[in-house]
């Protein structure tokens, strides 16, 4: 599905790949014999796991479409635990792991011409653990995992999430907002308000096509380290490792980039991505970007090239840090697979 981030930061020393994901997807399209869907979706990477099933009972297409889901994974903290390396073009790992179990509903609005609207509330029961999968509630020296204090957190959430998408033959415009509310439904359930919301808009100038976007977030009430917002890496400010340029309460990110046509199903970029915690890192229970060295504003910059083939659009990009360090990324993006 997503091989992402080849780094090569010295470009003296070795490459390594970052992350390599392979996608399993069974889909039945009547369980019960009466066109209800059952998804089964696993998702195995070098150092994280995800698996889904989803069922779905037949509606009419005028009406909202729910859907009972039921979700494991297992991945890494480097991008709030882990520690910027090589001038923060890459994030090293701290031992810190994230065991998330989810259980609800979803529930997907019919969708319009411009807007996509859905809604969901789900139990989650997150658990911190090493790379011997021991639960933990603090880490190597001695901060908070969770936000209870315990070995794990639980939560009930009620997530809005809302889309709008104007498609023009020379522009586009869309924006996507979520919203997630803690409920305390359940004894210690933590109780929050976290919002994020992205715009981007692209022009074409002749041959050409400009794209910038802007990406804003921010959490109120009761928190715990993984929920900040991670900044710095492939799909934030390119140059820097996944999150290293910093994680707090607050995020604002803004990207841009032209692209130009140079042959048949090749394009040739250049970008510029840049964002900032907004001096909020210090409200982050344990403040782990502080101890870890996060600057908490990082500039990247740089060129790519991207091929567009059957399977989907395959891209290298070459960006450079505000430490003048750079980073290769390899990516290929496929229409169908989701990140």
């Amino acid at each position: 599905m997503l091989c992402e981030a080849l780094l090569l930061p010295p470009l003296s020393s070795s490459a390594t790949i970052s992350q390599i994901v392979g996608r399993i997807s069974l889909k039945h399209p009547s369980l019960f014999g009466r066109s209800e869907k059952l998804d089964v979706i696993l998702d195995k990477g070098v150092n994280d796991s995800n698996v889904v099933v989803a069922f779905r009972r037949p509606r009419p297409e005028w009406l909202s479409q729910q859907s009972f889901v039921i979700q494991h994974s297992m991945t890494p903290e480097i991008a709030v635990h882990g520690f910027p390396a090589d001038n923060f073009t890459r994030s090293g790992s701290r031992g810190v792991n994230l065991s998330r179990l989810s259980l609800g509903v979803e529930i997907n609005e019919p969708t319009t011409s411009k807007w996509t609207s859905g809604t969901s509330v789900k139990f989650e029961h997150i658990r911190p653990v090493n790379n011997d999968g021991r639960s933990i509630a603090r880490d190597h020296e001695g901060f908070p995992l969770t936000c209870s204090g315990n070995l794990h957190d639980n939560m009930i959430i009620l997530k809005q999430e809302s889309g709008y998408a104007d498609v023009k033959d020379n522009s586009f415009l869309r924006v996507n907002f979520q919203m997630e509310q803690g409920l305390p439904l359940v004894p210690k359930s933590l109780t929050f308000n976290r919002v994020k919301c992205a715009v981007s808009k692209g022009i074409k100038l002749g041959p050409t096509f400009l794209v910038t976007s802007l990406t804003g977030g921010s959490i109120v009430g009761d928190m715990a380290p993984y929920q900040a917002f991670a900044i710095g890496g492939l799909g934030s400010v390119r140059g820097y490792g996944e999150g290293a340029v910093g994680s707090g309460r607050l995020c604002l990110i803004g990207n841009c980039e032209y692209t130009v046509p140079l042959a048949k199903n090749l394009e040739g970029s250049l970008f510029m991505d840049c964002g900032s915690d907004l001096g909020s890192a210090r409200h982050v229970p344990g403040n782990p970007a502080l101890r870890q060295g996060k600057p908490g504003f990082g500039v990247g910059f740089g060129y790519g090239v991207h091929f567009n083939t059957d399977i989907g659009q395959i891209r290298v990009d070459y960006a450079m840090n505000a430490f003048s360090r750079k980073t290769f990324y390899f990516s290929i993006n496929t229409g169908g697979a989701g990140s």
